[in-house]
């Protein structure tokens, strides 16, 4: 049997053979073009709808939490003010504290133990504009405060006499004051260079809302009185409070609630830094 050539074993290509020592190089694909990347308010909403219905089920027991210890604020603080303007800033900020509790506590707790657990990586490989991220979460959060808010609100001013017939600024309220505390909390989540670090800044920081927010300000010393104005939740509280009056002014109201909504805008800014900042380290 006569032996064949190896030569004529190799393939040609365009009907010469390759030179000796050089390997066939196949011929140039273009790549696929990717997928656009995901626009911020249809991104926010899958985000929105993702936590809400992940939260459901765990945020519900501490969203009565937050609403028990609100009531329970109030029912102390009515053997010690008997009504008035008194009366019209602990019910404001019991109820604000309720938005408190949930959007700067618990959201500074879910962005620190998210970052602590390598969870910001699963998100950054989502093609999606790293604010649709905060914002999505943080409207989330908020939402679980609305009936608490409420129910605290009509408890309060049915325990102290109030008028309800401008309950309907906590339209406004739960929102604006939303904002600017899910951005605050958030921010101390994601910069906390620790989770234990992020837990210990959101509870101060519904500490802070609870004292500089429900105890009156007209009983507070000057330098802490001043240091009650630097809160975001302060300003929520105010325009709360203002809706008691006999003939509101809504102007200055309208200012407090104005003051919420820049606060709001700047500290979820923050907080959308805050994730870029934390999600390529």
């Amino acid at each position: 049997m006569s032996a064949i050539p190896l030569e004529s074993t190799v393939e040609t290509v365009g009907g010469r053979a390759p030179a000796s020592g050089t390997a066939e190089r196949p011929e140039s694909v273009d790549a696929a073009p990717l997928a656009p990347r995901a626009r911020l308010f249809p991104a926010l909403a899958a985000v929105y709808r993702a936590q809400l219905s992940r939260a459901r089920v765990s945020r519900i027991p501490l969203l009565f939490v937050a609403t028990f210890q609100s009531v329970g604020i109030m029912i102390l603080m009515r053997g010690v003010v008997d009504g008035g303007s008194e009366a019209r800033a602990v019910v404001a900020g019991s109820s604000v504290l309720v938005v408190a509790f949930v959007a700067l506590n618990l959201l500074a707790q879910y962005f620190g133990r998210l970052r602590a657990d390598g969870g910001l990586d699963h998100y950054a490989t989502l093609p999606v504009p790293p604010a649709s991220v905060v914002l999505g979460t943080a409207a989330a959060y908020a939402s679980f405060t609305v009936p608490g808010t409420a129910v605290t609100a009509v408890f309060g001013c049915l325990l102290f006499g109030l008028p309800m017939g401008h309950l309907w600024i906590l339209a406004a309220v739960i929102p604006l004051a939303g904002a600017a505390l899910s951005g605050l909390g958030a921010a101390l989540g994601l910069l906390a260079p620790r989770q234990e670090l992020a837990t210990l800044f959101g509870q101060l920081g519904m500490s802070a809302a609870l004292l500089l927010g429900v105890l009156p300000a007209g009983r507070l010393p000057g330098p802490i009185a001043y240091a009650r104005d630097l809160l975001p939740s302060t300003y929520g509280v105010e325009a709360f409070a203002h809706s008691f009056d006999a003939h509101p002014d809504w102007g200055l109201v309208g200012l407090d609630l104005g003051v919420c909504a820049a606060v709001g805008v700047v500290s979820l800014a923050v907080a959308a830094w805050a994730y870029r900042r934390a999600a390529v380290r």
